[in-house]
Formats: structure tokens, sequence, C-alpha cells
């Protein structure tokens, strides 16, 4: 085994393990096991809170505790998934040898502070958005092979706005940097904590140019929305809300998706999102995790 733990991946809002076959985490998975790890991706509601999200990952967790028979495990998690993770690593501590937060957002998102502005808390327009959320949802999880996950899409909404972060930032303050822009601790009641993101705008550069990649056109399209991290943000979360622990990066060329080697791996920039998971699962290897 390359590490002493097992490595879990945890998806982030509307995403899966996997659809027919095809993985969130594009690749990811093959290339940490050829490595020698152990790796387990999680399935959770791509709709819902952080808490309802976390207890799923804890049922997870525990399943892949007794698969592996290791006591620990080390959390991966993109986007939300990396909420969800932290959640688990306050609530059960004794179970997690370390969290990582890939484009996590960890101190909300400008991106849906701008939706929830849009719909009006029970509104009409709100309830319309919602149920095709859930409605989309609930097909993705049928594919997925796991229909019976509850989803709620405004629960989900609320957890990612910048206010909804701060209530769970009040309540899990592990490893949170206490200056903006700067690191957290590296290891909180024995969890070692580490973040790395990207952006897809720096200044008057573009940067993550993958333009073949539709994805990536969506993600440029919902930098604009940015404010405080106008500059910098990788379309969904800004380079310094991603911050958590000990920051490997926080600035590689990459949009939100390229953060899981989506679409299918598409890119012309120069990152590679595989080599940082590999370089990452050596990191932990080295400290013992």
């Amino acid at each position: 085994m390359c590490t002493k733990y097992p490595v879990v991946l945890v998806h982030g809002v509307l995403g899966f393990d996997q659809i027919l076959g095809y993985p969130y985490f594009f690749g990811v998975k093959e290339a940490l096991e050829r490595m020698g790890a152990d790796v387990y991706t999680a399935s959770l509601s791509g709709v819902n809170s952080d808490a309802v999200r976390g207890e799923q990952l804890w049922d997870f967790i525990q399943d892949v505790k007794r698969k592996s028979r290791k006591d620990k495990v080390n959390l991966i998690g993109h986007s939300q998934g990396a909420l969800d993770s932290r959640y688990v690593a306050a609530t059960y501590p004794g179970s997690v040898a370390s969290v990582t937060s890939v484009d996590g957002v960890n101190h909300g998102s400008e991106s849906a502070d701008a939706l929830r502005a849009a719909l009006e808390p029970g509104s009409c327009k709100e309830g319309a958005v919602a149920l095709a959320f859930e409605a989309f949802e609930k097909a993705i999880a049928f594919l997925t092979g796991h229909p019976f996950e509850p989803e709620d899409a405004v629960a989900a909404l609320d957890a990612l706005t910048t206010a909804g972060v701060e209530e769970f930032n009040k309540k899990y303050p592990q490893a949170l940097p206490e200056v903006w822009g700067g690191e957290g601790a590296e290891i909180v009641n024995g969890i070692n904590y580490y973040s790395w993101s990207g952006i897809i705008k720096d200044g008057l550069c573009e940067q993550g140019l993958n333009e073949l990649d539709p994805l990536h056109l969506w993600m440029k399209h919902s930098a604009k929305t940015f404010v405080k991290e106008a500059d910098q943000n990788d379309g969904l979360v800004g380079r310094y809300s991603s911050h958590l622990g000990k920051v490997i990066c926080s600035d590689y060329s990459m949009d939100h998706l390229d953060a899981i080697n989506q679409i299918a791996g598409i890119r012309t920039n120069t990152v590679d999102p595989i080599e940082i998971y590999t370089d990452h699962i050596e990191f932990l290897r080295s400290k013992g995790l």
C-alpha cells in the first residue's frame, strides 16, 4: 500500500461516484491505485446540506474501514466534498488521518451568493429551480445505482453561500486560516489538513485555456459573478476562499472542474491534475499517513 491508510475521494455538489462506469474523479482512482494506494470513491446526495452529506460520508467511511481493516482514512474532498470531509473529521476524529481540500468551498462561494440573491427564499422561482435540480439529481442517482439518497437543492445552495459557510465554520473551525489568504494549522486534534486549488484568471492573463471543454466556458462565465476575488477564482470558488490547513498551492492553472480532470481530461493548459493527485499521495505517504 502506498499510504498507511486508505484514500476516500469525496465528490462535490451535483456530483456522483460514477455514472454507467464514467467517474467523477476522471482517471484519478486508477492512477492512485497504480501507485499501490487503496482508493474508494464515496457516493453522496448530489444536492443537500453538509450535515446530511457528512453523515452519509461517515456511513461510507465505516464500510471502508471494515473492508480495508484500517481504523482511519485519508479524505480528499472536491468542492462541497471538502466541507463534508471537515464535518466528519470534526465529528468523528478518531477515524480520520487527514483531510485534503481540492478547490474546497471553505469560506463560501461568490457564485453561490449570486444565485442565492437571484432566488428569493420561498418564492415560486426558487421552488421551480429547486425541483429541476432535484429531478436531475434523482436521475443521476438512479444511473449511479444509488437511487434512494435524499436531495434538497435549497439546503445545498444555502450551504455553499458565504453566509452558510460562515455558520459551518463557527461549528467546525479546525485548520482554518486566522488571516485572509493565509494558512491554517497543518495538524489539529491529530488530523493533518491540506488544500490546493486553481484559478482561471490572474489579472488580464487568462489561464486554463481549455477552450475545447464546454465546462471551461461555463466556468469562465461563472467567474464574472465574483467581486471579492474577481481576478483570482476557479469559476466557482475564490483562491483564498479555498485555503485550509497547509496550502500546497492555490493558483494552479486550472478551473473548478479541471481539478477533477473533467471533461475526460480535456485541457490545453500545462497543469496535469492527475500528477497533482499522485504527488499528493506520495506526500501523504511521506507523512506516514
